[in-house]
């Protein structure tokens, strides 16, 4: 697997928008994992 900060290897324009795509989901997927759930008690 490529590791996030590393150059894009694809040549194609509309495939380097899919690869940046893929990137900013798994980012997302990281941030939405470190975000605290806060329930009301009572």
């Amino acid at each position: 697997m490529k590791l996030l900060g590393q150059r894009l290897m694809t040549r194609d324009f509309d495939r380097q928008v899919a690869e940046l795509q893929i990137r900013i989901i798994v980012l997302n997927g990281y941030t939405a994992l470190g975000i605290p759930v806060t329930e009301a008690v009572g």
